[in-house]
């Protein structure tokens, strides 16, 4: 019988792409979830999975946020052919929006890339060539008003760790850059070669919750000068009756003009800010004082620990026992 010669699957070539005053983890974070996937796949007389390159437009040493610098290889031609392309963020994300050869070349290097991503504000870089217009994307948790504002056309979600729309993969700040990669890994190589990489780095193979259950307050999107006042006056009046019309009354507007014209400035309901911000005011009497869970929930106007849950589940997809447990006092 002929023995067929056996074919070595050919690696796939990712690409993360750095910048004076990139944030470090941005980088070295997904590179070292690929590395370990390489490391635990790695069969004698076989390919590794992956073959990876950090690249930047002024190659050598660059230096990162940090201060710790990075040895990066020159860009190569745009029409070569690439697996994945991978858009770091930080402070120098801004500048590189502004270098125009720089943005040509993500643009024409995603044209031949399967999939291009981004880490943090590296989603700035991408908006910049227009990659993202009409599609889902996210970056960190205190940059999506900025993001949405500065690029109408993108639709930023601020909750997700990471965002898959078709070939493009956005991830929220620093080490959500992490779980985009081992998300990557489970999509190429299955989820028992990416649950291995997790476990070997010590981290969530899925990460429990969304990005909001990080931020430092939960801001009411889209939201504009004209309701201030009566956000700050709900604020101070968590325990009362905060119903459609006491709102519409505060606001000297009638029922029907306020549902309609707050539903336009923040993008919710009238019922569902109540409830985001009471889930802010419960948030943070949880991460600053040790008072129990019934007292919190009376206090910022909920009612039952169970409302309280139900709204921390729906808005943080974390309950508040979980919350307090990963952001004690």
């Amino acid at each position: 019988m002929p023995i067929n010669p056996q074919i070595t699957p050919t690696p796939r070539l990712v690409e993360l792409l750095a910048f004076p005053d990139v944030q470090l983890l941005d980088v070295t974070g997904p590179f070292q979830v690929f590395a370990t996937a390489n490391d635990l796949s790695a069969t004698p007389g076989c390919s590794l999975p992956y073959g990876l390159t950090v690249v930047a437009a002024t190659p050598g040493p660059i230096a990162s946020s940090s201060g710790l610098a990075l040895l990066t290889a020159p860009l190569p031609p745009p029409e070569q052919p690439i697996d994945t392309l991978i858009v770091a963020g930080g402070p120098g994300s801004y500048a590189a929006c502004q270098d125009a050869s720089l943005i040509d070349w993500v643009r024409q290097r995603a044209a031949v890339a399967r999939r291009t991503a981004s880490v943090c504000t590296g989603a700035f870089v991408l908006a910049t060539t227009g990659l993202l217009n009409g599609r889902r994307a996210t970056t960190h948790w205190s940059r999506c008003a900025q993001l949405a504002a500065a690029f109408p056309a993108v639709r930023v979600e601020q909750d997700p760790i990471y965002v898959n729309d078709g070939a493009l993969w956005t991830s929220a700040g620093v080490t959500a850059g992490i779980d985009m990669a081992l998300a990557l890994v489970e999509a190429d190589l299955g989820r028992t070669i990416a649950t291995s990489v997790a476990r070997h780095l010590v981290v969530f193979a899925k990460r429990p919750g969304g990005q909001s259950q990080f931020s430092a307050d939960l801001a009411l999107a889209g939201e504009i000068p004209v309701f201030d006042e009566l956000h700050d006056w709900m604020k101070r009046n968590l325990r009362g009756d905060l119903a459609v019309p006491v709102l519409a009354a505060h606001a000297g507007m009638s029922e029907r003009s306020f549902v309609r014209r707050y539903r336009q400035v923040t993008g919710l309901t009238p019922a569902r800010a109540v409830e985001r911000i009471r889930v802010e005011a419960a948030r943070q009497a949880l991460g600053q004082t040790g008072l129990p869970l019934k007292r919190i929930a009376r206090d910022c106007g909920f009612g039952s620990e169970e409302t309280m849950r139900r709204g921390f589940i729906r808005i943080l997809a974390v309950p508040p026992h979980a919350y307090r447990e990963r952001f004690p006092v």
